[in-house]
């Protein structure tokens, strides 16, 4: 039976371990002692309920492989690295390991019980809390500004944003940004566009205590809380030396249309590590770990890969809390068409799509 090793356990990992658990020995290799679902992280920092929905073990995932909870540190030929582990000889490999972000739109430590005693304190943190500083106001900085005005409305935000405009580094449509900025405003959120901090507030994010701090354009701001809501990074430090000659600049591994690490018949990469040309998102992982599937069971079966995958038009679920938002949605036409809050709140806003995961790692 082929030997499939897939590194990260992210949402692209778990849709390519489960795809191929019936046709191959599957071992994936996830650092995390649980999936952490992090399309769900800001809401359970302000709610306790979902600061455990969002933690879910792998145990059931695979029937016929393994799950190896440690770091990768590194790949040489068909074999990969694992910390405490003997190397794991493979016969494909799959790169998943993602993105790290800024707590707490992900967690990044690798016990689930630190990340919520983190979260626990929190939101105990916000309970004390008068104003709150949100540095970014891109997709991750709204949604969190929506979570913290629903929990808390008596809280008052102000959000900072280097560009002249919110949502301004993907091809959103004004019509979106206008639906997102009136609903920002009615919330009593405000928002300083074309500036940035002059300096980092002297506290850690999520830490509670009054500061001041003086925007580019001079303006002083005052909180007691403050997040960074931007600087998503590629997590492919341990490919450094194996695949120096695929990794761009920004750390992102280079593929081809079938989503193969350019250059190597046997190696894929899915999700956010890869150098596809769009947003990177939950769904597009998962949506890479589709094809990748169907080409790694292509070749299992003695074919070339079939399966090709190329990037459509942005959109995008925007949740402003359970019951606000907008959305850009793109139609099986091609056309964008803009949906507000109550579609939007059907489409993510209540269960956050968790019940969909939890399916995948079937689970109860």
């Amino acid at each position: 039976m082929a030997r499939v090793v897939v590194v990260g356990g992210g949402y692209g990992g778990i849709t390519v371990a489960g795809g191929l658990d019936d046709i191959a020995e599957v071992t994936l290799v996830e650092q995390k002692d649980q999936f952490v679902h992090h399309a769900a992280s800001l809401r359970a920092a302000v709610d306790p309920v979902w600061s455990r929905a969002i933690f879910m073990p792998y145990t059931r995932l695979l029937r016929n492989g393994r799950v190896i909870n440690a770091p990768a540190m590194g790949v040489q030929g068909n074999k990969v690295y694992v910390a405490g582990h003997d190397p794991i000889e493979a016969d494909y490999i799959v790169f998943a390991t993602g993105s790290t972000y800024p707590y707490p739109a992900k967690h990044m430590v690798s016990k689930s019980a630190v990340a919520q005693a983190r979260l626990e304190q929190t939101r105990e943190n916000l309970k004390n809390a008068e104003k709150v500083l949100l540095v970014g106001v891109g997709t991750v900085g709204i949604e969190f500004a929506g979570e913290l005005s629903s929990a808390y409305p008596n809280l008052e935000i102000t959000m900072v944003e280097k560009q002249d405009q919110i949502l301004g580094t993907h091809d959103y449509t004004d019509e979106l940004r206008k639906i997102i900025t009136k609903q920002l405003e009615e919330r009593g959120i405000k928002v300083i566009t074309g500036a940035t901090l002059g300096y980092n507030p002297p506290i850690d994010m999520g830490a509670l205590s009054r500061f001041q701090v003086e925007t580019t354009n001079g303006e002083k701001l005052e909180a007691d809380m403050w997040f960074q809501c931007y600087g998503s990074q590629t997590a492919s430090g341990y490919l450094a030396a194996e695949f120096s000659d695929v990794l761009r600049p920004n750390g992102q591994i280079k593929v081809d249309k079938y989503l193969r690490v350019e250059g190597r018949e046997n190696v894929y990469a899915v999700g956010d590590i890869t150098d596809v040309n769009e947003s990177k998102r939950a769904d597009a992982a998962r949506a890479h770990a589709r094809v990748v599937v169907a080409n790694i069971r292509d070749q299992i079966e003695g074919r070339s890969p079939s399966t090709t995958y190329s990037a459509g038009k942005e959109w995008v679920i925007l949740p402003l809390g359970p019951e606000g938002g907008a959305s850009q949605l793109v139609e099986p036409d091609g056309k964008v068409r803009i949906v507000g809050a109550d579609e939007t709140a059907q489409i993510k806003g209540t269960d956050l799509m968790v019940s969909m995961i939890r399916s995948q790692l079937r689970l109860p």
